[in-house]
């Protein structure tokens, strides 16, 4: 199969040149790139050199086979890194890779290279799945999956090698189908952002509610939410009494909120659980579910509103600082402590 260059907004894919192997070489022998990838340092000049020729003698991916296209610069040819890709299956099924010089990271590039990538295999190649594979603690990585539309579809324990080190091993998949609903979600701020009861009739709906994996680590999966709500903890010789409402956009259940209500023993609210759907992210639903919280906090009475987060790669902090929310200088169950004050808000 010959491959023929993509273009994106601001890439260009394509095939391997003899005078890429100086970079290729550059990137592969950057500790911080090596960090999560299947080769050791120092990475032979031969190893580039071979990996060069082989390139060269292909026309394009072939079934069963490595390939690797580079990603440069639309405008000036910089080179920024390469993506890998295999075929299987007589071309129904690809896996894929990437990488990036760790000086063109936080742009963009891998995002947005992989998406082109995955446009061209699913309707000019005609692959029914593509793959990717990634050590657990290599979240940029995951992220880059996560938001062209890949599944966590789980974890094989102990099962990759690194010269004498192993890991685990996270899966991600993306289906044509998984592809095509990625591609036409909604993406435009709602008209309508308004908190639901949560019933019978619509519970299934907010179970099915999910992050990305990668951000379970800062926001709890559903069923855990459902269990803290069932048998709620202890705080000041007293359980916590839970409030919990779906999150609309436009009418369609696409998050979840959940607050400790303000008691006798518990004259503070804390916001315990707010999640948007991986599908519904970035439409600014999240900011103006806390407006909500807002309102319903000053109804209760209370004039502030505690929350907590982790802190790690795709913290939620940016997130609830720019909404005006302080860091009280506490840490609770391993978790930065904040407070938001009303009237500072309204300010």
């Amino acid at each position: 199969m010959r491959f023929d260059p993509i273009t994106s907004e601001r890439l260009l894919l394509r095939r391997f040149r003899p005078e890429d192997e100086a970079d290729l070489l550059a990137r592969r022998n950057d500790p911080d790139v090596a960090r999560f990838q299947n080769w050791t340092l120092p990475y032979p000049a031969e190893e580039a050199r071979a990996i060069a020729a082989s390139l060269g003698a292909m026309q394009g991916p072939a079934d069963g086979e490595w390939y690797m296209v580079v990603v440069a610069d639309r405008h000036d040819g910089t080179t920024y890194g390469d993506l890998a890709l295999r075929l299987a299956w007589g071309g129904r099924m690809a896996e894929i890779g990437y990488t990036l010089a760790s000086a063109h990271w936080g742009n963009g590039y891998a995002t947005e290279a992989v998406a082109a990538l995955l446009e061209w295999l699913f309707t000019e190649v005609g692959v029914t799945r593509v793959e990717g594979k990634l050590h657990p603690d290599n979240v940029a990585s995951a992220r880059v999956l996560e938001r062209t539309g890949f599944l966590h579809e789980g974890r094989t324990r102990l099962s990759y090698w690194v010269g004498d080190e192993n890991s685990d091993d996270d899966l991600y998949g993306l289906t044509r189908d998984d592809w095509e609903a990625w591609r036409t979600r909604p993406k435009h701020p709602p008209e309508t952002v308004d908190l639901m009861e949560i019933s019978h009739a619509n519970v299934g709906s907010v179970e099915r509610l999910r992050t990305h994996k990668s951000q379970e680590r800062f926001v709890a999966p559903m069923s855990a939410s459902f269990a803290d709500a069932l048998f709620p903890e202890e705080i000041e010789g007293a359980p916590v009494v839970p409030w919990m409402r779906a999150v609309t956009a436009d009418g369609d259940i696409a998050g979840f909120v959940m607050l400790a209500m303000v008691t006798e023993h518990h004259p503070e609210p804390y916001l315990w659980r707010l999640l948007i759907d991986r599908t519904h992210q970035r439409r600014g639903i999240g900011s103006r579910v806390l407006g909500l919280v807002v309102e319903q906090c000053r109804q209760w009475g209370a004039s502030t509103l505690l929350t907590s987060w982790s802190e790690g790669h795709g913290t939620p902090e940016p997130f609830y600082l720019s909404y005006g929310f302080e860091k009280t200088g506490r840490i609770v169950d391993g978790e930065l402590e904040a407070r938001l004050s009303f009237e500072r808000l309204a300010d």
